[in-house]
């Protein structure tokens, strides 16, 4: 039998706070070359001392947990084949309106729950205007935030996609749609795969996606062989190429290496603001962090209950356990059938795609393109995907009452 969910409160020790300061007030730095721009080396050295002298000695991580227990916080016990019964952690804000849909939000790397915090107020607004209402669960993935650390090897996609599942099951939303993007892209895309019968939509805000062949998409490849990429798609191949060329070194070692790379996380909190404090000005499109922001972000990883170095796993185990139905990842960018699609394109994504790609992954029933908003999207353009999921759920809309029962209104 199910566990009831039960709330949950985050209350990190003072000793792991006072811990915290001591090895901020101990670190030692690099040096770094002379030139004016450090960017392209990696975390500039200014920055970083400036935010670990703030992290040790005016950023206060009691404010920011209570801001974060304002949410609906609930843990509770979802099983796992495989691996038993996993604590998970999760925000669930319901709707008061009983026809509301039932949305999984799943964050991604280096993100966390918190990057739902942004959507919850917009949708509530959008509602209370007489927009689409949803239910809302947006679990720490584990590994993550204030769920379990996985200690057995093998927990890959299908196990987050399965503990995602469940854990809507769970909560008595039998049919449910989903939103992500980084790894939500990859976790939602396998739910679709592995259970095409709960999950009826989905709305995803990286696009991972090839190019249409004239042996599985003729008409697609048609159209793509003959229309010239617009001057945005062609920024966004040259935004792709630099990520492939200058910005992911970071996914090459925790594929393949993340318990070396642990004992930097486990022992330096310098270590993991500067690995994570790169990805949040890389992957933005000028989004204008304040050090607490940042310093929120890093201190939800560093205080984390599977510790600071968990998190990198999700790599190493999603390239390196295969299943029938998800050989690869790379299976989750190529066509689902049953699982009606929203994509939301943005110029300073990790990888753009023409647009024409995102047509390969599914029955694409909803589009929108941006000309401002990178990664984060949740965090960076919250009005963007609200106003998708409202489109797109909406009345008129092509997912108007997909789940049975549950119409929004």
């Amino acid at each position: 039998m199910a566990s009831e969910p039960e709330p949950y409160t985050i209350s990190v020790p003072d000793s792991a706070i006072e811990k915290l300061k001591r090895k901020l007030s101990d670190a030692d730095f690099p040096d770094e070359l002379d030139t004016p721009d450090q960017w392209p080396y990696g975390s500039p050295l200014s920055d970083i001392k400036r935010l670990a002298k703030h992290w040790e000695t005016n950023f206060s991580w009691r404010d920011a947990e209570s801001k974060m227990n304002k949410l609906p916080n609930y843990r509770k016990k979802v099983q796992v084949d495989g691996f038993g019964q996993i604590d998970i952690h999760f925000v669930h804000k319901r709707s008061s309106n009983p026809n509301a849909i039932p949305l999984l939000f799943s964050h991604g790397w280096p993100g966390s729950f918190l990057e739902v915090t942004k959507l919850l107020p917009l949708l509530e607004a959008g509602e209370k205007e007489g927009k689409p209402a949803f239910h809302v669960v947006a679990p720490s993935l584990p590994n993550f935030g204030f769920s379990q650390r996985i200690s057995k090897p093998g927990f890959a996609l299908s196990q987050y996609a399965e503990t995602c599942h469940r854990l809507m099951q769970d909560l008595g939303y039998d049919k449910y749609v989903t939103q992500g993007g980084d790894w939500g892209f990859w976790i939602t895309r396998s739910m679709g795969l592995l259970y095409p019968d709960y999950v009826l939509a989905s709305h995803i805000n990286m696009v991972r996606a090839q190019a249409p062949t004239f042996t599985s998409q003729p008409a697609l490849a048609l159209q793509h062989a003959v229309t010239p990429y617009t001057e945005a798609e062609s920024k966004g191949i040259e935004r792709s190429e630099w990520f492939l060329n200058e910005g992911q070194a970071y996914r090459q070692l925790q594929s393949t290496k993340p318990q070396t790379l642990s004992y930097a996380f486990a022992d330096s909190p310098v270590a993991l603001l500067a690995w994570i404090y790169e990805k949040l000005i890389d992957w933005t499109d000028g989004y204008p962090w304040t050090d607490d922001e940042v310093l929120t972000w890093v201190s939800v990883y560093w205080f984390s209950t599977a510790g600071p170095n968990a998190h990198v796993r999700i790599y190493y185990e999603a390239q390196h356990n295969p299943t029938d139905l998800i050989p690869n990842r790379e299976r989750t960018t190529t066509w689902i059938d049953r699982v009606k699609l929203g994509v939301a394109h943005f110029p300073k994504e990790i990888t753009v795609v023409p647009r024409v790609w995102a047509k390969t992954l599914g029955p694409l029933v909803h589009e929108s393109v941006h000309d401002k908003g990178g990664h984060f999207a949740a965090h960076e353009r919250p009005d963007v995907i609200v106003a998708d999921l409202q489109k797109m759920f909406g009345k008129g809309g092509p997912c108007y009452g997909i789940v049975p029962g549950k119409s929004g209104y």
